[in-house]
């Protein structure tokens, strides 16, 4: 088609203050719009851009429209580059709202900041951690940002495993199966956004790389 499937995916406006999590919880500086994107040729494009003094970009979420419990999630997409970019494919718990994070859970099947090419990160949060980015691994792959790739997590009972280019990166073993560190029991929706600075991206941005794109071929999920 031409635009977003809105049966599928929300937008998330905004600088995250209606969420009551302003700077989106990582004071990051980007807006999220509900134009900085289009769908042709099959591709779903995520424009990054800077205008002025304000950096703006897409986050879109499954929200109460695709929620689910186990399976394979793979999505295949062209990153974009450069320092201050941060570009995530990524999922919480659908009882967000009642629990709060991190109680929910999140798992991180893509993470990448451009202030530290050739690698990826696959983390995953529980109360456990308090959040923190305990449970996770940072892979160098030389041509990450080269083409599309391949990135996926496969999410199983008692474990999680991700991967890039179908090469198995890193896999989750909880301790315990207690809620404090396997909140995995339950649905979960898909998030896709790139951001911009922020705690994790750092706070040094290159004005000189914008526009960037994410460009997204397509989001599967399998179930096991």
């Amino acid at each position: 088609g031409t635009e977003l499937n809105t049966a599928d995916w929300n937008f998330e406006l905004g600088d995250g203050c209606d969420q009551g999590i302003c700077g989106w919880g990582n004071n990051e500086p980007q807006l999220y719009t509900d134009t900085n994107h289009e769908v042709k040729d099959g591709l779903l494009t995520i424009n990054i851009l800077k205008d002025g003094g304000t950096y703006t970009s897409t986050r879109i979420t499954t929200k109460d429209k695709i929620e689910f419990t186990y399976g394979r999630i793979e999505a295949r997409a062209k990153i974009p580059v450069g320092t201050g970019v941060w570009p995530a494919i990524w999922m919480l718990g659908a009882n967000i709202d009642d629990v709060g994070w991190p109680t929910c859970g999140e798992i991180d099947i893509l993470e990448y900041v451009g202030k530290n090419p050739d690698e990826v990160f696959n983390s995953l949060h529980t109360l456990a951690s308090s959040g923190n980015t305990v449970n996770t691994q940072t892979t160098a792959i030389a041509d990450i940002e080269e083409g599309f790739h391949t990135f996926a997590a496969n999410w199983t009972s008692n474990r999680i495993e991700f991967f890039v280019d179908d090469v198995l990166l890193y896999t989750y073993f909880p301790p315990t199966f207690s809620v404090e560190h396997w909140p995995f029991n339950q649905d979960f929706y898909l998030i896709l956004n790139t951001a911009v600075g922020g705690n994790f991206g750092g706070p040094d941005i290159d004005d000189a790389i914008f526009p960037q794109e994410f460009v997204i071929d397509y989001i599967r999920v399998y179930s096991n």
